[in-house]
């Protein structure tokens, strides 16, 4: 066991520990900006499915019920604006983190290859190169990087942490880059619904791809956009070449989504209203924390869209962490996503209205 744990680096939200302490013990409670965990109620929509399939005594299938692979290939054309999509150009998963941490090992990628991700990441992609044995680089331009052994070209649009958006043409001279030497790409999209300033676009619309899945795969969650993190709901879209296999691994490793869970992304899929309700609480959450940030003296870097603001001091971002952690309030060092965000800290608006309102007031 301890020559695979070996293999990954110190889980980074531990160096938070100390921070989160002082924060706490603030007269008013801490005010936890730091992880983007959802705390709003899930739709009652959504649990009255979770809450109807309740009685489900038998295993579900790892590739899902034709009622969820409907709902999702339905999403994708309606939402992503992406054309053909069949059954066989889905797959679900449990949660999209298991997914990052994994995918290298399930495509078979090992020594002698590697996985490439943004310079600023979430730790995850790294992780999982790590745990495949496999080489890993990171990027500023994808387009820039030797191609030699590189076999899976992460994206991330919007970005965790900083927010930022690649537009159509980046999206599409990346993809043409990738084919051109036979290179996977993996777009992670699980912000892609909480655009600001910017509206994101997914590699699998027409106008990126040319009408083709070939060697594109789309990673979408529910965590963010119906508050389902702790249903652990995703799925994957995108060339049936890599899916079918995938599908076929994961059989092997029991890889189900919950019965109950399917149910419920059904639900979520079909309805956008909650969706809407939802990015009105963000984009009020967000204006208040950035207009409190730039009056403290913060600088916010990119942050159009997901569910963070990319914010400096010009300062090592530990001081940055111990300042607000002085005021009770807890963010993100930069430093986790990489060493080029050593300077900024990834400040979250996922907490509840009242606390929102406590660490406004307190800026």
């Amino acid at each position: 066991m301890s020559a695979v744990s070996d293999r990954l680096p110190a889980f980074p939200w531990d160096k938070l520990e100390p921070y989160k302490k002082t924060a706490a013990a603030h007269p008013d409670g801490i005010v936890d900006l730091s992880v983007g965990t959802p705390v709003d109620p899930v739709p009652e929509l959504i649990q009255k499915a979770l809450v109807a399939a309740a009685d489900s005594p038998g295993y579900p299938t790892v590739w899902g019920t034709p009622e969820l692979r409907d709902a999702i290939t339905g999403w994708v054309e309606r939402r992503l604006g992406a054309r053909g999509i069949t059954h066989r150009h889905v797959l679900p998963i449990v949660g999209s983190k298991e997914l990052v941490a994994w995918l290298p090992t399930q495509l078979g990628l090992g020594p002698g290859d590697k996985v490439a991700f943004p310079r600023l990441a979430y730790p995850t992609y790294e992780v999982g190169a790590r745990l495949a044995r496999a080489e890993y680089v990171a990027y500023d331009e994808p387009t820039e990087l030797d191609p030699a052994g590189l076999k899976l070209l992460w994206l991330n649009s919007p970005s965790n942490p900083t927010g930022k958006v690649l537009g159509k043409e980046e999206l599409t001279r990346t993809l043409a880059w990738a084919r051109e030497h036979g290179i996977l790409v993996v777009s992670d999209e699980c912000y892609l619904e909480l655009g600001w300033e910017a509206e994101p676009v997914s590699v699998l619309h027409p106008e990126v791809n040319g009408g083709s899945h070939d060697g594109i795969v789309a990673v979408h969650s529910l965590s963010k956009r119906s508050n389902l993190a702790g249903y652990r709901a995703a799925f994957l879209a995108g060339d049936p070449a890599v899916l079918g296999p995938l599908l076929e691994i994961r059989k092997h490793g029991g890889m189900m989504t919950s019965a109950p869970t399917q149910a419920a992304v059904v639900a979520a899929l079909g309805d956008d209203v909650h969706v809407h309700r939802q990015r009105e609480r963000y984009a009020a959450r967000r204006a208040a924390l950035r207009t409190a940030l730039l009056g403290h003296g913060f600088r916010i870097e990119h942050s159009e869209a997901s569910l963070y603001l990319w914010a400096t001091r010009d300062e090592s971002c530990w001081d940055t962490v111990a300042h607000l952690a002085g005021l009770g309030i807890l963010v993100a060092p930069g430093d986790f996503y990489g060493p080029a965000g050593d300077r900024f800290v990834r400040v979250a608006f996922t907490a509840t209205d009242e606390r929102v309102a406590a660490a406004v007031a307190r800026l």
